[in-house]
């Protein structure tokens, strides 16, 4: 009787309680294998050299080295592993930008134990596969192609009305508590609106932010008046 192969997989996050909570779902499949884990891109290659994994679960936003950067050196590099991007980020233009950047998946934290089992196993036997979820807001994207300017350059990194909302403020230079009362919120929320809205547009500080707004016109240029 033929031995069943097991799909090896290697968790990338750099969160250790979320590697571990994944470590634990995949054991629970007698088809799938962790054979190792990282907390960066960079850790992740270098385990690559000597440890070959048929699919890496890699999330997005890490240290050193992010998830984008770390997919394109797999493709280049690695190309019979395949990578499932994992992300709390449901929009359509990172699904697109890991994509390009050569994933063969992309899945929210969220999902439940038997999508990541069957995510695995569709991408590990060479084929595609999104988020259930994602794929109808896909999908209604694709049937719904007119939209504004400013909000088409807004969805292309991932930025919701309420964030693009939040960052034509901070362009008029309203601070965090300003903003929270213009928004009827709270300062949490907009401190956490701004830290996405930072790792969204990958700008180091409030300055670049806001010059990546005007270029990209995200914001009309009269909000710097």
């Amino acid at each position: 009787m033929e031995e069943h192969k097991l799909i090896k997989v290697i968790i990338t996050e750099d969160h250790i309680i979320l590697r571990q909570g994944l470590r634990l779902l995949l054991e629970q499949s007698e088809e799938i294998e962790v054979i190792g884990e990282a907390s960066n891109g960079i850790e992740l290659l270098d385990m690559l050299i000597h440890t070959p994994a048929d699919v890496v679960l890699m999330d997005i936003n890490m240290p050193m080295m992010d998830g984008f950067e770390a997919t394109q050196q797999i493709s280049l590099h690695f190309p019979e592993t395949k990578v499932i991007a994992l992300s709390m980020l449901n929009n359509v233009p990172f699904v697109q930008k890991m994509l390009d950047s050569g994933a063969s998946g992309y899945l929210l934290k969220t999902t439940g134990k038997d999508e990541l089992h069957a995510a695995i196993k569709l991408v590990a036997g060479g084929n595609t596969y999104i988020s259930a979820d994602l794929s109808v807001e896909m999908l209604n994207k694709a049937l719904n192609p007119k939209e504004k300017a400013g909000e088409r350059q807004a969805d292309q990194i991932g930025l919701s009305k309420r964030e693009v909302e939040v960052l034509a403020l901070i362009a008029e230079g309203y601070t965090n508590a300003n903003i929270a009362d213009k928004l009827f919120t709270s300062k949490r929320t907009i401190e956490t609106h701004r830290q996405n809205i930072l790792e969204k547009t990958q700008a180091k500080n409030t300055a670049n932010l806001i010059k990546y707004a005007f270029e990209k016109k995200i914001i009309p240029l009269d909000h710097a008046e």
